[in-house]
This record gives structure tokens, C-alpha cells and sequence, in this order.
């Protein structure tokens, strides 16, 4: 069904005036200070008129390492009502443009950067492959809360946690799948006799699978609850159809398996390599050459891989080595972009790697004196764009929470970000976790085919956490609309 955005904040009237004074403090003016403003809009230009937006928002462009304000550049936001509840948003994108939500109920979906939405409700959808059917129970409406990604070939794997629904008081754990060959949607009820579940992260395993007794496919979804990722060595759960998911046991993070070395490396890759990224606490991340990567699995800091048999490896990369973080994934440059904490606590270190883990380049983002500590951090790269844009919500020095994003335009040529965003007005102290009055769970983002990313923030204007769409992109991303 379609979902036209009633309106939250109307600012369309102030567009209206000031649109084209958007970024109206590049062209190498002075700060003030003394200091020269670059002309860091320069070759931009809107990609989608913010008038036409019912709720965009003026967002301010800042230098990406110091305390200085070039401009301004708008950005639609968006709202639970295109996806969210009230502490998240997890958000995904697609290599057709679609900008994916699973922060709620169900999926929701924009093929037009977010104009119109579409949501996926059981009752109206197929339950065809499912092995039981069954529909969420009236009057408990609201509680769920999921995962997304686009997979290689094009297919959407997904799924949904309902916590306590029914009066036996057991979670319901359902699958949303979209078959890109068939554009359709459906979806299978799975029980899992955990007492507790809690939001999953879901990630593609690169096929061919022949999986035994796991089954066939051109992928596998493999799904884990945060909570038991976080509490406990519990498994996961995985489908090679998108819909029917079994329990799929992991090794203990001291077990002593076989150790081979996989190859990280790639020639050549399609743009589907821009969307396969899972969320980073997935913590594992698709191989070109097939199979899953799981970096600092082991006690020892030894690395995990799964095959396309679906068989449990120690690895390291073909040197031999581990990889540096937790945090890693592979884009369609070829480029192995893995992500960590700096000791400091407050800030994050991008590492990239063009040899499969030979050797390693790497760029720091230190708030050092301007945070008190990170709160959630998040990343996506387009390879296409040779683009990286880094997301950080940290608790600033003064109270508040800030909500940044740096882009990095040709991170192949430099890893030193461009510019920085201000996302919201930095203004809400918000602390992760259910008890919490005001909560903000977790970082999420994704970038677009044309370059324009979307990220997850909050401030004082909502309740709840909301979301932007970037609208002034480089004009070498494509096509734009006339100079207004």
C-alpha cells in the first residue's frame, strides 16, 4: 500500500525563500575568524528539489577536523512513519534506488528518495514456500522490529522479531523475502523457543550453497539476535530460501577448529557490491569468492569463515594474518574498508586494504576534546562513486548528543574526508537501551545509486529518532535538477 508523508516540521515556506542560498557561504568567503571558507560547493547541485519535500530540513556543512562553519545544504527527513518506533531506524539501500526501513512492524520501502512509501503487510502478501503461516495477532500491532539487505543477486532477505505477541508469551520470529526475478514479496512464520529474541542482524552468505542438510540456493540468510550476540555464545539462525530458517550453531570463541586462508581479494566487482554491506554489528561481512567472514571471531583474534557448504573455519587472510577490526566489508572498488574504536574512546579508525589484507592504509577520525565518549557509529562506501561517508552520534563535551557525517569523495586517491555534516540540531541527550525515556539505539545509514546517502539521528524536533536524505550531490554523480 502507499503511505503519502502527512508532514511534521513545515519548513517547505522557508525553502520557497531561501533555496538558492543554499551553501551561500562557499566561494571562498571569509569565516569571520580570518580564516577562508572553501568553496566546498562548488560542481554541486540538487539532485531533487527540497520544495517538493513536505519536511526539508537545512542541515549545516562544517570542516571535517575543525571549528568551521562553510554552509548550509538541505536534506529531506524523514520519520517513524516511514519505518521506524521509537528508539531506531534500520535502514538499507538497493542498487535499483529504493531506500529500505525494517525499524518497525514491517518493511517499508521509497523508490523515489523518499516522496512515496510502500509497506509490506502479511495479510495483503504471498505465503507461498512458508511451512507455517501465521499472522501477528490482532491488537499487537506496533511491536516488531527488524533487519534488511539486498543480497547479490538482487533478492531482499529479511526479517522480523515480534516480542511477547501471543498469550503463550513466546517471540515470533518472521521472514520477509522479495525475489528480484519475480518482483514478489513474501513471508513465513518461524518460532524460536528462546525467551527472548531482540532486533536481528542479517547478513548474505555468498553462494552457490550446497549446505547439507541446510539446503541449496544461490545464497544463505544468516540471521543473529542482538542479545544473544551480546550475552552469549548462541547460534544463529539460516535459510537458503529466504523464508524457512533452522538453528545454525556457532563455534565457541575458544574452539580450536582448522585454520585455512581465505582470499579477500577480488578483480572485478558489479555495483550490487555497494548494497551487500550488513549493518556492522552483523560483524561479519559476504565474500566475493563466496562464503562469510568473521574477523576477530576467536578469543585469540583469530578470524571465522563459513563456506558455501555452510562448514565453520578459522581463518586468516592469504598472508596469514587477521584482519585489524571486528568491523569490516568489502565495496564494488575491490577496496576491504574495515572500521575500529581508538583507544581513546572517542573516535574510530578507518583502515582500507586493495590486496585482500596485505597491506593497509589509514585515516582517524579523533573528537578528542570535542566528545565525552561515542555513542553509535556507522559507515557505507560506494564504490561507484568511490565514496565513503562515516556517521558518528557522540555525547559532546557539553551535554548534548551531536549527530555528524563526514564524506570522503575519492577515497581511493586520499582517505582525508572532505567535509562534515551537522545533522539536527545537536541538541537531545539520548543513552541506548530499553528503560531509558529517551532512546536512540543505534547508529544506521546507507548510500544511494546516485551517491546520496541517508542516515539516522535525533534531536528536540521528534520524539523519536528520524532520518535525512542528502538532496546536493556533486554534479559528476549524474543527472540534477536546473539551477533554481
Amino acid at each position: 500500500m502507499n503511505m503519502q508523508r502527512s508532514g511534521r516540521v513545515a519548513c517547505a515556506a522557508l525553502m520557497v525563500l531561501t533555496m538558492s542560498f543554499a551553501g551561500c557561504l562557499g566561494g571562498g568567503s571569509s569565516s569571520g575568524g580570518g580564516e577562508t571558507i572553501p568553496d566546498w560547493d562548488k560542481d554541486m547541485a540538487y539532485i531533487d528539489n527540497p520544495v517538493s519535500h513536505s519536511d526539508a530540513r537545512f542541515f549545516d556543512v562544517a570542516a571535517p577536523f575543525a571549528n568551521q562553519t562553510w554552509g548550509n545544504a538541505s536534506w529531506a527527513v524523514f520519520g517513524n512513519e516511514e519505518g521506524g518506533n521509537c528508539c531506531e531506524h534500520y535502514l538499507a539501500a538497493t542498487k535499483e534506488g529504493w531506500i529500505l526501513n525494517f525499524g518497525g512492524e514491517y518493511p517499508t520501502w521509497s523508490e523515489d528518495r523518499g516522496h512515496t512509501w510502500q509497506e509490506y503487510l502479511p495479510s495483503v502478501f504471498s505465503q507461498i514456500g512458508c511451512r507455517e503461516p501465521k499472522p501477528t495477532v490482532p491488537g499487537q500491532e506496533g511491536l516488531g522490529e527488524g533487519s534488511i539487505v539486498q543480497a547479490t543477486n538482487g533478492d531482499l532477505i529479511s526479517m522480523g522479531w515480534f516480542p511477547y505477541p501471543s498469550s503463550s508469551g513466546a517471540d515470533q520470529f518472521y521472514a520477509f523475502f522479495y525475489d528480484a526475478e519475480d518482483k514478489e514479496w513474501s513471508w513465513c512464520f518461524n518460532r524460536t523457543p528462546e525467551p527472548f529474541y531482540d532486533r536481528s542482524w542479517q547478513v548474505e552468505v555468498v553462494g552457490p550453497i550446497n549446505g547439507g542438510i541446510y539446503g541449496n540456493g544461490d545464497w544463505a540468510s544468516l540471521v543473529i539476535s542482538n542479545f544473544w550476540h551480546q550475552v552469549a555464545n548462541f547460534g544463529g539462525q539460516i535459510s537458503t530460501d529466504g523464508l524457512n530458517y533452522d538453528y545454525f550453531d556457532f563455534p565457541d570463541r575458544d574452539a580450536n577448529l582448522d585454520l585455512i586462508e581465505v582470499d579477500l581479494t577480488a578483480e572485478a566487482l558489479g555495483p550490487e557490491w555497494d548494497f551487500t554491506k550488513p549493518h556492522k554489528e552483523m560483524r561479519s561481512f559476504p565474500v566475493p569468492s563466496g562464503g562469510l567472514y568473521f574477523p576477530n571471531y576467536f578469543l585469540d583474534g583469530t578470524d571465522a569463515f563459513v563456506d558455501t557448504s555452510l562448514n565453520w573455519w578459522a581463518a586468516t587472510s592469504l598472508n596469514g594474518s587477521s584482519l585489524p577490526t571486528q568491523y569490516c566489508a568489502i565495496d564494488s572498488s575491490t577496496a576491504l574498508h574495515c572500521f575500529g574504536a581508538l583507544g581513546s574512546g572517542t573516535g574510530i579508525m578507518h583502515h582500507i586494504s586493495w590486496d585482500g589484507g596485505e597491506t593497509w592504509d589509514w585515516q582517524e577520525y579523533n573528537l578528542s576534546g570535542t566528545a565525552s565518549e561515542l555513542e553509535e557509529w556507522e559507515w557505507h562506501s560506494s564504490g561507484v562513486h568511490d565514496l565513503l561517508v562515516v556517521n558518528i552520534r557522540y555525547q559532546s563535551a557539553e551535554g548534548p548528543d551531536v549527530d555528524i557525517a563526514w564524506h570522503v569523495r575519492d577515497y581511493s586517491e586520499s582517505l582525508e574526508p572532505d567535509m562534515k555534516t551537522y545533522l539536527g540540531q545537536g541538541d537531545l541527550d539520548s543513552t541506548s537501551g530499553a528503560g531509558n525515556d529517551i532512546r536512540f539505539d543505534f547508529a544506521s545509514m546507507g548510500i544511494l545509486p546516485d551517491g546520496g546517502s541517508f542516515i539516522a539521528y535525533m534531536d528536540s524536533t521528534d520524539p523519536d529518532p528520524l532520518f535525512g536524505v542528502e538532496l546536493l550531490l556533486p554534479v559528476e554523480y549524474g543527472p540534477h535538477i536546473p539551477e533554481m
